[in-house]
């Protein structure tokens, strides 16, 4: 046989078994996507992590807990009341979704800077960003707190390090479902995974 012949088939059976191993592994992805799609637009905690429980005080001194929220989905975010740049912006997120929605869900705000964040700097905080009675601040001292911190998975604030921006949701049985670094976040995207939340996803 010619041998430009042979190296002709040879390089179509290359190709084609390219082509073969292309198709098949776009077919695992597709199965993969599938499995671990997600509808929601925030990162899918892991299963069964359930939302600390607390018994603290909000900005108003009265009694606020994650077992009151029950049956709703909870907007947690992690704020300082003196903070100027990220904190406010994660507020705006929070409020702007709580438009999108067209109705208010529970959000509170877990202070991360005791004892320096205290009722009046959070009822001042709320104020300014045009917050109140849309969003609570959970506060206490270091050591109430620092559970929270821990089983949310949040860096507070410190000298030398500034907190972690994030928001969570938690869905209406008391588990963390969905997390969003502070930069992912937007109020669509936010009031999105809410409302699937509301529809028992």
């Amino acid at each position: 046989m010619n041998p430009r012949v042979l190296i002709a088939l040879f390089l179509l059976a290359v190709f084609a078994l390219g082509a073969t191993v292309l198709a098949a592994r776009r077919g695992d992805g597709d199965r993969d996507l599938t499995s671990a799609g997600s509808r929601f637009e925030g990162a899918v905690m892991p299963a069964g992590v359930r939302a600390p429980q607390f018994e603290l005080r909000d900005q108003d001194g009265e009694p606020i807990s994650m077992r009151a929220f029950r049956g709703e989905p909870v907007i947690v975010t992690f704020l300082y009341t003196t903070c100027e740049d990220t904190c406010p912006i994660q507020a705006q997120i929070v409020r702007g979704a709580l438009d999108q929605l067209g109705h208010d869900v529970p959000a509170i705000a877990i202070a991360v800077d005791p004892p320096r964040d205290t009722p009046e700097r959070a009822r001042a905080f709320l104020a300014e960003q045009r917050a109140i009675g849309r969003l609570d601040f959970v506060l206490g001292t270091r050591a109430e707190l620092r559970p929270l911190w821990r089983d949310f998975a949040i860096r507070p604030q410190s000298v030398t390090q500034e907190h972690q921006a994030r928001i969570t949701l938690v869905d209406p049985r008391g588990y963390q479902r969905v997390g969003f670094p502070g930069s992912q976040a937007t109020p669509e995207r936010l009031a999105h995974d809410v409302r699937l939340l509301e529809r028992g996803a």
